[in-house]
């Protein structure tokens, strides 16, 4: 059964108050649009004086960004894994049949 309560929480996003509606926990939604914010002012210090829109599209790309590359260094990883798992369970099937 799952539970799909909505809850707000209202939090700041690049200086402006957004109510977010969601059935993620509060404190998960707070910590999300916090990072997005942490993001925001990031880039506006580094590009500097810029439309808030344009902004907010860059941090976008930059979460996404980092999101692909976690993916895929995930990806890799759990390939590496397989690769692994794979090699050693050859070796117990040779050491099993005396090989």
């Amino acid at each position: 059964m799952t539970d799909d309560r909505r809850e707000s929480v209202t939090v700041s996003i690049a200086g402006e108050e957004h109510t977010i509606r969601s059935t993620a926990q509060p404190e998960y939604t707070a910590r999300c649009a916090a990072y997005v914010d942490r993001r925001f002012h990031e880039i506006k210090k580094q590009v500097g004086l810029i439309e808030a829109h344009k902004v907010a599209i860059l941090a976008a790309l930059s979460i996404t960004d980092e999101l692909f590359q976690a993916q895929d260094t995930q990806e890799l990883s759990g390939s590496q894994i397989s690769e692994r798992v794979n090699a050693l369970a050859a070796l117990l099937e040779d050491s099993a049949s005396g090989g």
